[in-house]
């Protein structure tokens, strides 16, 4: 395995043109195929033009034929006319949207069907793949993205599009030397803002990248924190993050200089056509424009024109971008991600001996390994092999002998795994590939590599509470898939790194797994565990026992006190010792090593491997076998944890 910074995803960061052009078809379709719905929410938002229309012609009305005029009871009247249409305009936002639930929900619909079926198309299909990391994403959080800043920009842009037409009827209908006034400065402001549009939106699609490029950073290295410090390359990594930050940080910067450009725009669009009214009004009243029709533009321009402008650009500017960049990205062309190449020379015959590994997918070969030199009475010692080596001779062939087993004796593997792959997804990178291993009676293994490369996934698969995606996995001969709890219960432990404890007696919790246990046995247990202290403290076997109130350490000599007292032939510890300190943990395990039967322990100190018979090294890649010494010169990884553990570089022996 090689340990490097983690690398973050590219993503594109274009100007959104190219985005536009592949979005266009599917959006010209899905609306094509909702016609009458877009008929309807137009006929309910020609009543919003009729309002807007309405609200300055009445206030015009009402000061040039009312007031001014000597009517008060006209004024009046023509004010009403204004009032009631702004109330109408209740009734027609409650049409608006219950027409808008016709695009937006299909839109939610559509997607999250896109969604599903490119992620799981081509497993479904049978096809390679890797983990679709961002399909959750995909179906939850940008799908809402997706819904709510299309309903925002239907409603924006239709409210926009039939107010400015009412208003602008106004204008003309007053005097249309107020549309000469009015309307460049209006447009000036939108063709700024609308300028802005493509950059403002590749911005927002560097910011987001390098926004997810160092969340993806900081999340893997926080995963692999103890593999980066084993290798060494932690500095790296921070410098990795460094320059991601500073990233982010520069991408954040060029999406504020836009955003002030934006802002900029919105002043000239909001501000500057009332501006211009009012500096125009002597040259107005010069060509007959009365002070009413004055009054009512003003009305149209604060009240219709400005409002609706600020939020088209507001949500174009918003909603418009964030909606491209997730479009895109739930129905734009797929990225696949760099699969490394996995080479797979042809199949050899079936280890028959035991003691042998096979590295899942290896990509070199590796040389017959020797014997252990420390094998359990009558067990044979371990031998690696790569998948390209030679045949191995089957079960019942004349097969070489094996330093401390007879030839003619046959023996019953304690543990054995017959191409065992397992992947948490059909279309997820497997965490093992094809991994034949077959561990002797009274064998001490342990099992060694880098967090997450699928040590405690082994002993899961071992004890028989995962299942092989392919495979199969026997437990002194027998196949543990499907086994009843009972039955794996009699043919092994896992003690996991959590040790549990349950409130009841210490004897209780000691004799769990073997009920019968006599007195005799259970202070056989402390004495070899080295429980003693624990239990004078409490009071003696037979004391009450509160899990709360005990350390992290007397939890798991207790849990490792009651696998002693099992009668299961097989014992596995998966970083069961990593709560104690050195002493302790070797007392521990010299005394589990010592007990009648199999002991397999996922190993967190070099300690932990220099007393096991061999040592099997996962890295991803390779699975290396053989006694420490052996692994040692054939391991690269093996050696780069060996330094880490003994705090320098190790020696190649």
């Amino acid at each position: 395995m090689t340990c490097r910074a983690p690398s973050a995803d590219t993503r594109e960061t274009d100007d959104g043109s190219g985005a536009v052009r592949r979005l266009a078809p599917h959006a010209r379709r899905f609306l094509a195929r909702r016609s009458g719905v877009l008929v309807r929410l137009a006929l309910w938002s020609l009543a919003e033009t009729g309002q807007a229309f309405l609200v300055g012609h009445g206030v015009a009305r009402a000061v040039d034929q009312g007031f001014l005029a000597g009517d008060t009871r006209r004024g009046l009247l023509w004010l009403t006319v204004a009032l009631v249409a702004v109330l109408l305009g209740a009734p027609v936002i409650r049409g608006v949207f219950a027409e808008l639930a016709g695009l937006t929900e299909p839109l939610r619909d559509g997607l999250v069907r896109h969604a599903v079926d490119r992620s799981l198309g081509p497993a479904a299909a049978g096809g390679p793949g890797g983990t679709d990391r961002a399909a959750v994403s995909r179906l939850t959080n940008q799908v809402e993205i997706a819904r709510d800043s299309f309903a925002g920009l239907v409603l924006t842009l239709r409210s926009f599009v039939f107010t400015a037409a009412g208003a602008l009827l106004g204008l003309l209908s007053l005097h249309p030397s107020l549309l000469v006034v009015g309307l460049p400065p209006l447009s000036l402001g939108l063709g700024l803002f609308l300028v802005t549009l493509r950059p403002m939106a590749a911005a927002q699609r560097r910011a987001l990248a390098a926004d997810e490029a160092l969340g993806d950073h900081a999340a893997r290295s926080r995963a692999a924190l103890r593999d980066l410090t084993a290798c060494g390359t932690g500095p790296a990594v921070a410098r990795r993050g460094a320059q991601l930050i500073e990233d982010a940080a520069a991408a954040a910067r060029v999406l504020a200089g836009w955003a002030a450009v934006r802002t900029a725009a919105l002043g000239v669009a909001g501000h500057l056509p009332v501006l211009a009214l009012l500096l125009a009004v002597p040259w107005l009243r010069g060509r007959g424009v009365t002070a009413g029709a004055l009054l009512g533009a003003f009305t149209y321009l604060v009240q219709s024109l400005l409002p609706a402008l600020h939020t088209l650009m507001t949500a174009l500017g918003a909603a418009g971008s964030r909606l491209l960049v997730v479009l895109d990205r739930i129905i734009g062309p797929e990225r696949p991600e760099p699969r490394p190449e996995r080479t797979r020379a042809a199949e050899p015959e079936r280890a028959g001996g035991l003691g042998s590994v096979r590295a899942p997918a290896a990509t070199r070969t590796e040389p017959a390994l020797a014997a252990a030199p420390r094998p359990a009475p009558g067990a044979g010692g371990g031998a690696v092999t790569a998948r390209a080596t030679a045949a191995i001779p089957r079960p019942g062939d004349d097969a070489p002998h094996l330093e401390g087993r007879p030839a003619d004796r046959a023996r019953t593997a304690a543990v054995e795994l017959r191409s065992v792959t397992l992947s948490y997804g059909v279309r997820a990178e497997p965490v093992l590939d094809s991994l034949d291993l077959c561990v002797a009676p009274g064998e001490h293994l342990a099992v060694v590599g880098p967090s997450g490369i699928g040590k405690s996934t082994l002993t899961r698969l071992v004890a028989g509470t995962l299942v092989p995606s392919g495979g199969e996995v026997r437990v002194d001969g027998r196949e543990v898939t499907g086994r009843p709890p009972a039955e794996l219960s009699a043919l092994r432990v896992l003690v996991p790194q959590e040790a549990y404890v349950f409130s009841g007696t210490l004897s209780d919790n000691l004799t769990y797994l073997r009920p019968g246990a006599s007195r005799a046995d259970l202070d056989a247990a402390v004495d070899a565990l080295g429980l003693w202290p624990l239990v004078e403290r409490l009071g003696g076997l037979d004391a009450p026992v509160r899990p709360a109130e005990l350390s992290h350490g007397e939890r798991q000599l207790v849990a490792l006190t009651r696998a002693w007292v099992s009668p299961a032939p097989l014992l596995l510890l998966d970083e069961a010792t990593c709560h104690l300190d050195p002493a302790a943990e070797a007392r521990a395990e010299e005394a589990l090593a010592r007990r009648p039967g199999t002991l397999l322990v996922v190993a967190h100190r070099l300690s932990s491997a220099v007393r096991a018979d061999r040592v099997l090294v996962l890295d991803g890649t390779d699975a290396v076998c053989g006694t420490h010494d052996e692994v040692l010169d054939r391991s690269p990884l093996y050696r780069d944890l060996t330094g880490h553990w003994q705090g320098g570089p190790a020696r190649r022996r």
